[in-house]
């Protein structure tokens, strides 16, 4: 079991541009700094779980800790294909669609 902090556990993980990062918990002391590290990592994707108004919170304290607007164009929120997603398990098909569309679709 690891028991370490979301971003002392990424940063061990030496994330590269075959990662994708999903933070769940709508916490930002544990979300945050997570997205920090994937933030200056080459994960191919960075999403996160939550509202609208619960991912503009987030790209503003993201801001404020010195990520550009280029950067932060990175995190997708709310994660996920709009598919009507309803139950968790919706939802993480909608969040793995998401990360497969990202993988195979070349960028615009």
């Amino acid at each position: 079991m690891n028991l370490e902090w979301p971003d002392a556990a990424m940063e061990s993980l030496a994330l590269d541009q075959r990662c994708a990062v999903v933070t769940l918990t709508h916490d930002p002391k544990l979300d945050d700094p997570a997205l920090q590290v994937a933030l200056r990592s080459d994960a191919f994707f960075i999403g996160c779980l939550g509202s609208k108004k619960t991912h503009a919170s987030r790209l503003r304290r993201l801001c404020k800790a010195g990520f550009s607007e280029a950067e932060l164009a990175r995190v997708k929120g709310p994660v996920g294909l709009p598919i009507g997603s309803r139950s968790p398990a919706e939802i993480a098909v909608s969040v793995l669609a998401q990360v497969t569309e990202t993988l195979r679709k070349p960028a615009p």
